[in-house]
């Protein structure tokens, strides 16, 4: 046992207690976190303009804060970026993480001095929480490759401006600074597919003990180094014993990563955002991941089905219910206010305040009212693998297809199979009635004819690949929505269609 595993452990049992001081009374905590929030940005610019001064409880910020997407802080971030100070947290922000958005282009998304901290320990808290529980701390000794953006930094008036997973490289620690792989000038190269290669010529040779990144991304550096070498990962890296990863729900890839691997290894689920990091899985036997209630973040909740009404309710955590679809509602200290992250979580436990990630309160299927959403899909995904056992598969998105060339209207699931069901039809039929189970507004829709069974569409083999290469979207922290309520991904995905 190397110096580093043997004093990660006491470390690890350290952070782990303090740690429940906040799970054991997280309401406390968070009315701790609020107060602080306000108190410190009573004198900037957005708190003058929203009445900080007079505000003394929660319900007084609701009625002066209003909530918005990246939308309603953007004036403010403009006046950031002209080298404003005191705007939305007291100074300056010290980076700038850029990511794109949907609808309001490029993203700027300010990191302060005092939320750093939020990015960087939990992180480090995920690991330790798996050391504390299960004992494992050799792979701390070994290299780790965290599959990621590139560390250069632009400069916006002064402030360094990257993506956060290129921010968070500049603050690895130094005690796993010489464990890091790639190297800094391999993780500096933008274009994917060279990056890859480089990648694996540098990790090749090299003990490579924990893994992190985007599934579908990890499982293409897999693919190569089998291609390659005609071996299984395990016999690549023997020490290979622990996987991390956040963005996407694991299920749908993970039987061909542990069938690349050779065998079933530990995980460690994290839910990263340039907005904060919000929640990490603290136990290998309990379900969810637990919420970062205790890091300069004061959350909100707003219930998925009344988020597009008029007056939704919005509740402390204090307030939230198990088994309820809820959007994500941020307030911190890098000077997010009202802000909706665009995410959907449902509770599994309040003791402590676990949480699955179940899609995006955009992304969703709601042509004729079914409102379909990520979760839906990806259980009913998986469901049918299960009874079609030979099939495996690389990637999916489904989309409404509300004017079809004849019959009634349908969802088109769009699928990369690794290996295709043997009956396409029968697989198709599986799909349709879990989710229909699933989905009381789809049954309805289906028996009272008003949509027919879903349909699956094949697609060439690296289809997504080409796709999201095509958008300049290719590797890093990129990701294919699940579902979208429009045809734009069906139409870039269109060339890629197998015709039988």
């Amino acid at each position: 046992m190397g110096v580093r595993s043997l004093l990660s452990k006491p470390f690890a049992r350290y952070v782990v207690s303090q740690q429940n001081k906040w799970v054991k009374n997280p309401g406390h905590y968070q009315r701790q976190i609020f107060k602080y929030l306000i108190d410190n940005a009573r004198h900037t610019k957005f708190g003058k303009d929203h009445g900080f001064s007079d505000i003394a409880a929660y319900d007084d910020f609701k009625r002066q804060v209003p909530v918005g997407d990246y939308e309603l802080i953007k004036p403010y971030i403009e006046l950031v970026k002209k080298g404003e100070k005191d705007v939305l947290w007291k100074g300056v922000p010290i980076y700038f993480s850029k990511t794109s958005g949907t609808t309001s282009g490029i993203k700027y998304i300010p990191i302060t001095r005092e939320s750093i901290s939020n990015h960087i320990n939990t992180a480090r808290n995920a690991l330790l929480n798996y050391i504390h529980e299960t004992g494992n701390s050799k792979f701390v000794d070994g290299k780790l490759i965290f599959l990621s953006g590139s560390p250069e930094l632009d400069e916006t008036s002064g402030i360094p401006t990257g993506r956060l997973s290129g921010i968070v490289n500049h603050h690895v620690p130094d005690y796993l600074r010489g464990n890091q792989m790639p190297g800094y000038k391999t993780n500096c190269i933008e274009d994917w597919e060279e990056k890859l290669e480089k990648i694996i010529a540098e990790t090749l040779d090299q003990n490579m003990t924990l893994i992190s990144g985007i599934p579908p991304w990890v499982q293409m550096y897999f693919d190569r180094i089998h291609d390659k070498t005609g071996k299984k990962i395990k016999d690549v890296f023997p020490g290979f014993s622990l996987f991390v990863y956040g963005g996407v729900n694991f299920e749908p890839y993970k039987a061909k990563l542990f069938d690349s691997i050779g065998k079933v290894i530990d995980s460690v689920e994290t839910y990263p955002a340039s907005e904060g990091f919000i929640a990490f899985q603290d136990s290998q036997k309990e379900e969810g991941l637990l919420l970062n209630l205790n890091s300069g973040i004061f959350f909100e909740f707003i219930p998925a089905d009344e988020y597009f009404s008029d007056n939704p309710r919005r509740l402390s955590i204090e307030e939230v219910e198990l088994g309820v679809n809820y959007a994500v509602i941020l307030n911190n200290n890098a000077g997010l206010w009202g802000y909706s992250l665009g995410d959907t979580v449902k509770f599994v436990s309040k003791q402590p305040y676990r949480l699955l990630v179940t899609g995006r309160i955009k992304h969703f299927i709601s042509a004729f009212g079914e409102h379909v959403i990520g979760e839906e899909v990806e259980k009913a995904m998986k469901y049918a693998m299960q009874e079609h056992k030979e099939v495996d598969l690389m990637e999916f998105t489904v989309a409404p297809q509300v004017t079809p060339v004849e019959g009634l209207p349908l969802h088109e699931w769009y699928v990369e199979f690794n290996n295709e069901p043997t009956d396409l039809i029968a697989f198709e039929k599986t799909l349709n009635l879990q989710l229909q189970k699933l989905n009381t507004y789809y049954d309805d829709l289906i028996s009272g004819s008003i949509l027919r069974e879903l349909k699956v569409i094949k697609l060439q083999k690296d289809a997504f690949r080409n796709y999201m290469k095509a958008q300049g979207k290719l590797g890093g922290q990129n990701k294919v929505p699940r579902l979208s309520n429009d045809r734009k991904i069906a139409s870039g995905l269109t060339p890629f269609i197998i015709n039988d």
